[in-house]
């Protein structure tokens, strides 16, 4: 976790209030799983109920873009890194615990969420929408964005049919 991150603070104040027990993972020092070298998750999380999640948070801005070339779009790339780094810390781990990509939607004006959306959360003059993807279900649609900065992402109708409210992995 990076403290200069305000989507990875707001995630975790997201989980305080949430009754949730987690470890944030200190991205400073390199982590290897085995003999090899892994990209870094974020939070290592237990609870509130039976949920054993490893995360990694995304933090994006909607809408993308500013001023009048905003875009109302979701965006929900990743590094192929962390797509496998996740999947592999979840194997590490076992016992039920599941990699899941937390998108992390720091909402912007004039964009309003409709009254009763679920997850939203209001940290430090911002309000950000809590969405999560279990990696194994991203893993599954994801397609090439960038070959040069080796991203992925999820179609507009592969995302809206895995895509949840982050609260929907705690249970």
């Amino acid at each position: 976790m990076l403290r200069s991150n305000h989507y990875e603070v707001a995630f975790e104040a997201y989980l305080r209030a949430r009754g949730v027990g987690f470890v944030a993972v200190d991205e400073a020092k390199r982590s290897v799983l085995g003999d090899a070298a892994v990209k870094s998750l974020d939070f290592i999380s237990v609870g509130p109920e039976t949920a054993k999640l490893v995360v990694d948070v995304k933090g994006r801005k909607f809408p993308t873009g500013s001023g009048t070339k905003a875009v109302p779009a979701w965006q929900n790339w990743a590094e192929e890194a962390d797509v496998d780094g996740l999947g592999r810390w979840a194997t590490h781990f076992g016992g039920g615990f599941r990699g899941v990509l937390a998108f992390v939607y720091d909402i912007h004006k004039p964009y309003e969420l409709s009254a009763g959306t679920r997850d939203v959360f209001n940290f430090r003059d911002h309000t950000y929408l809590m969405r999560g993807i279990a990696v194994a279900d991203y893993r599954t649609h994801m397609r090439p964005r960038s070959e040069k900065w080796k991203t992925v992402h999820l179609p507009t109708a592969a995302f809206r049919e895995v895509v949840r409210p982050f609260s929907d992995f705690l249970v």
